[in-house]
């Protein structure tokens, strides 16, 4: 027996290659997923990447909570022998704070991600400060903005490139040589874009994606300028 791929086990005999997954005993891995509890509250997306350094990191959620940063996280790896190897690294220290490193299910993941989109500003009673604006209010601020040709994207998974980009705004004149994925000086992305289209009123009726999703992230659009968009690429290449 061999096996072609991490979901489906095959075997040769005389009537071919068999997928064990389909009336098999073959069970598929487990999301690649593990949560994060005790943070400090200053914690980064680099600081995830530090904490974990030498795993595949395909995506990382800081969990907010009244629109303040809980302490947790979901954290998503390329398969399911790096979540092992993830786990040996709880109880160790980010800063001065020790963090708690355990398993959890898919649908934890896509909660805390749905949770993010829909939260509206409902804060618990002992909340004294402003309220945040909702997403409806939040949207009519960005409608009112001054548009140039760049959109900046927020919130994209660290594995994207140039061509799910473009399939995300396959309705609007965008081409490659137009989108820069901003990256930390060591390479890795930062989870953020800028994309330049043909025209301010191109990229004001682009805005129509905004909280729409690459993958299962829900992505945040932003109008932006072309002097924010050299700074971001000026930064990857230091």
């Amino acid at each position: 027996m061999m096996e072609s791929n991490p979901y489906f086990a095959v075997s040769s005999s005389s009537s071919g290659f068999q997928p064990y997954g389909y009336g098999g005993g073959f069970q598929p891995p487990s999301f690649p997923v593990v949560r994060l509890r005790g943070l400090p509250f200053n914690c980064t997306d680099i600081d995830i990447f530090k904490f974990f350094a030498g795993l595949d990191i395909v995506d990382v959620l800081l969990v907010n909570k009244s629109g303040r940063f809980s302490g947790e996280a979901f954290v998503i790896f390329a398969g399911s022998m790096q979540v092992d190897f993830a786990l040996q690294r709880d109880r160790q220290n980010m800063g001065r704070r020790y963090v708690e490193v355990f398993r959890c299910k898919r649908q934890d993941y896509y909660n805390a991600v749905a949770a993010e989109v829909n939260y509206e500003g409902i804060y618990d009673n002992d909340y004294h400060g402003s309220p945040p604006p909702s997403r409806a209010k939040r949207f009519n601020d960005k409608d009112q903005m001054e548009y140039t040709e760049i959109l900046k994207m927020r919130g994209l998974p660290f594995s994207v490139k140039k061509p799910d980009i473009v399939e995300f705004f396959k309705d609007f004149m965008l081409i490659e040589d137009k989108i820069h994925i901003a990256c930390r000086p060591d390479g890795k992305a930062t989870g953020e874009a800028f994309v330049e289209f043909a025209s301010a009123e191109e990229a004001k009726r682009a805005m129509c994606k905004d909280k729409m999703t690459i993958g299962t992230r829900y992505v945040e659009l932003f109008p932006s300028t072309k002097d924010e968009a050299r700074r971001a690429e000026s930064r990857s290449r230091q």
